[in-house]
């Protein structure tokens, strides 16, 4: 089985590795950078949403002899006045069949909010703060703020082995909700 991965950020595709050997130990990821469509820090959960669906959808595309397509994105909502960072994983398969889970939120601080607000791209910013280079291919922000507690890569593996559930037993779940 060979597996569009749409990123080639190493936290992605690790969070990928780790869920997907778990129900297809050999399975094979070809991580191909797929284009999201969406703005490079997405402020919405339905923009989320939607890039990690386009990313699924272009990784399947772009890789012949793949069967399945997962596509992830981070992105940013707003609930209450407070910020949080999310992440959106779609699945895509050949006959069309689509899930779209995430791995949970984290509420930002608010100076974090006030720049995500203003147009600021996550990861520049943390990369800021911290003195580090590349964060999001790391720990990320969720790493980060939770002293590595919940790493990027663990956010994604969550959203990853939820959008994967219809694929994985689709003796429950009907061909409408995959």
């Amino acid at each position: 089985m060979i597996i569009a991965v749409g990123s080639t950020n190493r936290a992605k595709v690790k969070a990928v590795r780790n869920a997907v050997e778990m129900v297809w130990p050999h399975a094979e990821l070809a991580p191909v950078a797929a284009p999201s469509g969406v703005s490079e820090m997405p402020m919405s959960a339905a923009e989320g949403q939607q890039g990690a669906i386009e990313r699924a959808r272009k990784a399947l595309a772009m890789m012949p002899g793949a069967e399945l397509g997962i596509g992830m994105e981070g992105a940013a909502q707003e609930d209450n006045g407070v910020l949080y960072l999310t992440n959106w994983v779609a699945v895509v398969d050949l006959q069309g069949r689509q899930s779209l889970a995430n791995g949970g939120s984290l509420p930002l601080p608010e100076s974090i909010a006030c720049e995500l607000r203003a147009g600021g791209e996550l990861g520049p910013i943390m990369d800021r703060l911290t003195g580090q280079h590349d964060t999001k291919h790391g720990l990320g922000a969720a790493g980060i703020l939770t002293q590595g507690i919940v790493p990027r890569e663990l956010t994604f593996r969550v959203g990853v082995g939820l959008a994967l559930a219809p694929f994985v037993r689709p003796d429950l779940y009907s061909d409408a909700q995959a």
